[in-house]
């Protein structure tokens, strides 16, 4: 069964994502507080996707995100917030979500939201091998990423990114380009996704990231994997 955490104090908001979901088909595991959802995944290893509220008595949405993300690198986080200024969006990607939805959302924006992030947290589907361009390892069998022998911890769609540039080495990729090709087409979002994951994850790959020499910005279009 696909399980999912919906981590959201307000009961109403909580009932109307777990109805919607259930109705998707998916497990549900429900929390009221922070706390409560750190407790609720211990007990229930296997669940996959995380909706995460960022406002919350006590530990908030995002400390539950930085807490998830000390320990586990696989499994996907939403979150959920009702505010709409963007330092709210960029502080949830850079403590380790992989994408958010702004209060009010419509329930098939929900249930995409998810279903992208589940098709991408089913590691161990896939049937490759390796790809290999020194001083990077990815191996895509079991969705690891090593630079100079040693393992850097890569969330699902910081893998996806990376596994997309590496199958396209030199190529110039648009920011809608690669919006499609981690994100699918059918998604909600916005273009900035894009540009905070990528600044993400130049900060685990790089050798000095305010000067990147893998991930290059090619200005006004998008990216390209430089080595």
């Amino acid at each position: 069964m696909k399980k999912v955490l919906v981590l959201e104090d307000e009961a109403s908001i909580r009932s109307f994502i777990i109805i919607n979901l259930r109705r998707a088909g998916y497990e549900i595991v429900e929390a009221e507080t922070g706390e409560e959802a750190l407790e609720k995944l211990q007990q229930h290893t296997d669940v996959r996707v995380a909706l995460l509220d960022v406002m919350l008595p006590g530990i908030d949405g995002f400390e539950v995100c930085r807490r998830i993300r000390a320990s586990n690198s696989r499994i996907g986080i939403i979150m959920l917030t009702a505010r709409s200024q963007e330092m709210d969006k960029v502080t949830g990607l850079m403590t380790g979500a992989d994408d958010y939805v702004t209060k009010p959302f419509s329930p098939a924006e929900l249930t995409a939201r998810v279903d992208a992030l589940m098709r991408r947290s089913g590691g161990g589907e896939e049937n490759g091998d390796q790809i290999q361009q020194p001083p990077f390892l990815l191996n895509t069998r079991n969705r690891t990423l090593e630079k100079n022998g040693e393992r850097i911890k890569l969330t699902q769609v910081e893998y996806s990114i990376m596994r997309m540039f590496m199958e396209n080495p030199g190529k110039a990729l648009s920011r809608e380009e690669i919006l499609d090709l981690v994100w699918g087409r059918d998604y909600f979002g916005e273009l900035k996704i894009v540009d905070v994951n990528i600044r993400r994850l130049r900060l685990k790959i790089e050798d000095n990231a305010t000067n990147p020499t893998y991930i290059t910005t090619v200005w006004g279009y998008g990216y390209k994997w430089g080595v």
